[in-house]
């Protein structure tokens, strides 16, 4: 080979990656066979979780400078690596298939050798829970959460707490978007969103009385609970309603990314509590959680952009949407 050139094996750093499964059943003169599987799949899943961190920054490091050109390709490149992370996650689903060809018993033979390694140990996964916007006080078991982390760990997880979070920065761009401003409606009428709410309460059927309170806490009042402001909730719900306008085409595209994301995350976790509950039955983790119980709580709570998804309450069919004054129709129109 010529100087310089690349070769595979040095490029890839093959000897450090395929010498990285040390057997604690061999270390226990008890060799486990299985053992090599379970090392194999957890740092594929550690190699994923770098790469969406990756994907993740990136797109953090878009809106971070309070500017994402939606007439241009940032807002194109954001979605298409929120769509890749999508694809990463439905590829750690599918790994599962591949940890259930070991049998409970096949786990038997060295489980309790991993004490108290865990899972729940995963620095890159609490990162990227932390760095998408998952906060301290809305995770469950917050107790415990970083009990088990070494100290400097432990403090790295913390800091995180005092930085900006994807969801953060989703809610500032929503908050900029300039289409609900006075400017762009008539003066002689009532104002826009007034006229949306009307609208959506006299359309409200038994049962759905409560909604009417929810339509000002959500897109007037606030609340100290949520994390999208009012005004971010309007610009979502409102490029939601006129997503067929070209210049928010993307913009639902990027908001629907966010939704998925959220759904592949909690299909991973429902998958991983089917298979801990198939794999250990009751018995609390290696790492002293609940468990299955644990699981549980945290695939129910850990929606990180729910309040998106709440947003679907609020949809009118295309043809009881109010039409756009002419020059806001021009500006939402792409070389306006």
């Amino acid at each position: 080979m010529s100087q310089g050139s690349v070769y595979y094996p040095d490029y890839l750093k093959l000897d450090t990656l395929l010498n990285a499964q040390e057997l604690e059943s061999v270390k226990h003169g008890r060799p486990a066979h299985d053992e090599m599987l379970f090392i194999v799949i957890h740092q594929a899943y550690e190699l994923w979780f770098k790469q969406v961190l990756h994907e993740v920054g990136s797109v953090m490091a878009m809106f971070a400078d309070e500017h994402v050109d939606d007439n241009g390709g940032e807002l194109n490149i954001a979605v298409h690596r929120l769509q890749r992370v999508k694809t990463i996650l439905g590829v750690l689903v599918h790994q599962m298939d591949i940890m259930e060809t070991m049998t409970p018993l096949d786990f038997l033979d060295f489980r309790d050798m991993l004490r108290p390694a865990s899972g729940f140990q995963s620095m890159q996964f609490k990162v990227l829970e932390a760095k998408l916007g998952l906060r301290m006080e809305k995770r469950h078991g917050k107790q415990y959460y970083t009990s088990q982390l070494k100290p400097d760990h432990k403090a790295e997880i913390e800091a995180l707490e005092g930085e900006q979070t994807l969801l953060e920065l989703v809610n500032a761009w929503l908050e900029r978007m300039p289409f609900l401003e006075e400017r762009y409606w008539p003066k002689d009428g009532k104002p826009f969103f007034q006229r949306l709410e009307e609208q959506y309460v006299s359309s409200l059927v038994q049962g759905e009385e409560g909604n009417a309170k929810l339509w000002k806490d959500i897109f007037v009042t606030g609340s100290a609970e949520r994390s999208l402001s009012p005004k971010a909730c309007r610009s979502a719900l409102f490029i939601m309603l006129y997503r067929d306008e070209p210049i928010f085409q993307q913009a639902f595209r990027f908001l629907e990314a966010l939704l998925d994301i959220d759904e592949g995350l909690a299909a991973w976790r429902g998958r991983h509590l089917n298979m801990v509950h198939r794999m250990i039955g009751l018995r609390v983790g290696t790492g002293g959680s609940t468990g299955k119980a644990y699981l549980r709580g945290a695939m129910d709570s850990h929606y990180i952009f729910s309040e998106i998804a709440d947003l679907s309450s609020f949809l009118f069919e295309r043809n009881k949407l109010p039409e756009l004054p002419v020059e806001l129709k021009k500006a939402v129109g792409f070389g306006s």
